[in-house]
């Protein structure tokens, strides 16, 4: 009588014991395949064409070879250049922020 009740406890441990076990792995392999709590990929940063930007951006400059130049390396260093052909520097704020050594703006 004591053998059989013995039998029939461990038997039950057992059992429990491996629905744990297969129900842990079932959440772990749903878990993998829906990305639940991994970290989401950053987007890759978006590229500029500069030469094109800045011919938009100096269409209408008086000097449009020194205008090219400096947004040219305003580009480079910003990677944006602001819309239309002149101000709206609050849409690129890099490129409102570099000035020449005398605290000129730099950018056109």
């Amino acid at each position: 009588m004591a053998f059989s009740r013995t039998l029939i406890a461990s038997s039950l441990l057992l059992t429990l014991l491996l629905l744990h076990i297969a129900e842990s792995h079932q959440t772990m392999m749903t878990m993998s395949t829906t990305n639940i709590g991994a970290p989401t990929p950053t987007p890759l940063p978006q590229t500029i064409d500069c030469g094109l930007e800045c011919e938009r951006r100096c269409k209408l400059s008086s000097r449009p070879n020194l205008c090219k130049r400096a947004c040219g390396s305003c580009c480079k260093i910003c990677k944006c250049v602001p819309e239309g052909t002149s101000g709206h520097h609050d849409s690129c704020p890099c490129y409102k922020s570099l000035t020449t050594r005398h605290q000129f703006h730099k950018c056109p």
